[in-house]
């Protein structure tokens, strides 16, 4: 079982007692990943409704979020159930493969932990300073090689690898942080 980071779990926690404020961070941190996991299954026009039907189930359910499970796997969670509800919900004849074969297995639990360690990166990401972000960014999100990097941002190929190798190593530390504070 995963350990809650005490971010997350603090967000839960506050969700539970009726902070709106909490609300809010929620949404600010995971919109935009929850709307990628959910658009995978429902497609673009109608991601937006399942996200908003998600934190809308978030809010409602609060108070039966348990503090010793991660907030991100609780709310993915959440949005796998709406997305699952709109497929249901469509009258089509044929179902779409693809979106079905990655709701398969289990119950989608891996997925929905794939979606919650993405957040849990991307939060981090966010807090690097935004010349190790960029180049953090471009690698490992773009696919660009460190060559490729240093053209687009006309910048040396040594500053790059600089950057990358201190952002990199930074991130690492801002992970660890958010692990060892939930202890």
């Amino acid at each position: 079982m995963d350990v809650p980071d005490a971010g997350e779990q603090a967000i839960g926690v506050r969700l539970a007692r009726r902070d709106e404020a909490a609300l809010q961070e929620a949404y600010e941190r995971y919109a935009p990943v929850v709307l990628a996991y959910v658009s995978r299954y429902v497609g673009p026009d109608e991601a937006e409704d399942v996200l908003q039907r998600t934190f809308f189930d978030v809010w409602r359910g609060a108070s039966r979020y348990d503090p010793g499970q991660r907030f991100s796997g609780w709310l993915f969670t959440i949005a796998h159930h709406r997305a699952v509800d709109v497929l249901r919900s469509r009258r089509h004849a044929v179902v779409d493969v693809e979106a079905v074969r990655d709701l398969a297995g289990e119950d989608g639990r891996e997925t929905v932990d794939r979606f919650a360690d993405a957040a849990d990166v991307r939060w981090a990401v966010a807090r690097l300073p935004e010349h190790e972000r960029t180049v953090v960014e471009m690698a490992y999100f773009d696919e660009l090689t460190q060559r490729e990097i240093a053209a687009r941002l006309d910048v040396p190929l040594g500053t790059v690898k600089a950057r990358a190798a201190r952002g990199t190593r930074r991130l690492g530390d801002i992970m660890r942080a958010a692990e060892g504070a939930e202890r």
